[in-house]
């Protein structure tokens, strides 16, 4: 599987999927015009990986310090698979990083950690 990296924009993220090493990041702001033609390549690779190997451990890494409502709905689509994958007993992490004091942030990921009960879902506040 190929490397995805995309460079942030004014309204998409970083992507670094880098599926040989398990580790995947997005970071920066996410309001594209087309979440849905942005993260479907994604989700779309994501899937393939996923079905392609089931040892190598996933770190995804998320690092947003905003999202709009379709980047949201976007992010559940890229998650399911991995709590799947975790569930069928593949390691998965998945780190949201949130900038400390933003609580909007913070509670967007307990409110998608919730959603969890096989992946780990650990807070990273920084500084």
């Amino acid at each position: 599987m190929d490397r995805i990296q995309l460079a942030a924009t004014d309204r998409s993220p970083q992507v670094d999927f880098d599926f040989a090493s398990g580790h995947l990041s997005l970071r920066g702001e996410s309001y594209p015009e087309d979440a849905a033609a942005f993260f479907g390549p994604l989700l779309q690779s994501l899937r393939a990986h996923l079905a392609e190997t089931s040892a190598t451990p996933i770190v995804f890494e998320v690092g947003l310090a905003y999202f709009n409502s379709s980047s949201a709905k976007a992010l559940m689509n890229l998650f399911m698979p991995l709590e799947d994958a975790a569930g069928a007993g593949r390691p998965v992490t998945v780190r949201w990083r949130f900038a400390e004091g933003d609580e909007t942030i913070a509670e967007a990921g307990e409110d998608f950690a919730a959603d969890f009960a096989h992946a780990r879902f650990e807070m990273v506040e920084e500084a």
